[in-house]
């Protein structure tokens, strides 16, 4: 129902817009620099096999999965999961992309607070996201302002959680980088370059993320100020 809304669309199209500009320059970022191989010929697995020893991580173990771009550290089981691509690619994008998950690996070890912050987040942010928009419903067909605005409170725990993403995620880019700087992974002024590039667009998805559930809570807030009127 809401999707026919004109405001809906008027909130929303910017956010559809900018998210699929972010997913292309991650896309094309990945395309162009997985095929540079790196000058140590090392594949995104041996790289992170490699930093886990450096760093003594000698805890976290490494799982490849299956998509594209599925990368992912659990802490739950200390499992760092790499996509095939990245797990078998000898190239910057691989070993960059596999040092930013096992710079959640060092977050999870250090106790990083903004890690366990997002983490506490996601049972709210699972309530919120199904139950924000049923009491704003209700609330606007009984004309319970207050649930309604209460529905509005709820809903905004996806940007908090969104705002509390990117500094988990731009700590895990610089630890990133310095780790595959200082291990000697990445030599040579493209290959810095091409670590800087992936990682950066990657961390603009966030930055996309965090707009777009702004915007929603700005709708919602919206529709529910002018139905009180």
């Amino acid at each position: 129902m809401l999707f026919f809304d004109p405001n809906y669309l008027i909130f929303m199209i910017p956010a559809f817009i900018l998210m699929a500009l972010t997913s292309w320059y991650v896309r094309s970022s990945y395309s162009k620099w997985s095929q540079v191989p790196t000058s140590t010929r090392l594949t995104g697995a041996q790289a992170a096999q490699r930093l886990i020893s450096a760093s003594g991580l000698y805890g976290v173990q490494i799982q490849s999965i299956g998509g594209q771009l599925t990368d992912n550290y659990d802490p739950r089981t200390k499992v760092l999961n790499l996509s095939q691509g990245v797990a078998d690619g000898a190239s910057v994008a691989a070993v960059a992309i596999a040092a930013h998950e096992l710079g959640h690996a060092m977050q999870d070890a250090q106790d990083y607070f903004p890690l366990r912050f997002r983490g506490a987040l996601v049972p709210a942010v699972r309530i919120g996201s199904t139950l924000g928009w049923i009491l704003i419903l209700i609330g606007l067909w009984a004309q319970l302002m207050q649930l309604a605005w209460l529905g509005v409170f709820v809903f905004s725990a996806g940007a908090v959680f969104a705002l509390a993403t990117l500094p988990v995620e731009l700590d895990a880019s610089a630890r990133a980088k310095r780790l595959l700087f200082d291990s000697g992974i990445i030599v040579g002024e493209q290959e810095q370059r091409g670590v800087n590039t992936v990682l950066n667009a990657a961390a603009l998805t966030y930055v996309a993320a965090l707009i777009t559930a702004i915007l929603q809570v700005l709708y919602f807030a919206n529709m529910v100020r002018g139905r009180r009127r």
